[in-house]
């Protein structure tokens, strides 16, 4: 038979593993991330988060634009270079830059606007 004192010893051991788990478990948040790197700024971006641009197929976007243009390959040409400035397009053949404020604002030496 056991003795007393190695059942309390064991009991002991276990009860310590318990406690040792739920302070494990408490350190971790749902993700399986560690809840000091998932801290928040003071404005709302979490700390190992960093905004990237989508990926834009800029060729296909820039024929897309340029497609009724009547000089298809200076309008490409300009949009190419807009596109990867700005990683982005705005949808249709003309206007809508309101949807891509960078493409919009962009000139050339003239001060004439760039992006087609």
């Amino acid at each position: 038979m056991k003795s007393p004192r190695m059942s309390l010893i064991f009991s002991l051991f276990v009860v310590f593993l318990l406690v040792l788990q739920a302070f494990a478990e408490a350190s971790v948040d749902n993700n399986g991330v560690d809840s000091l790197t998932s801290m928040e700024e003071g404005d709302g971006t979490a700390l190992y988060k960093k905004y990237h641009h989508p990926k834009i197929n800029c060729h296909f976007a820039c024929s897309r634009r340029c497609r009724k243009s009547s000089r298809k390959n200076v309008c490409t040409r300009a949009c190419g270079t807009c596109c990867m400035r700005c990683k982005c397009v705005p949808p249709g053949t003309f206007g809508n830059k309101g949807f891509c404020p960078c493409y919009a604002s962009l000139r050339t030496h003239g001060h004439k606007l760039k992006c087609p």
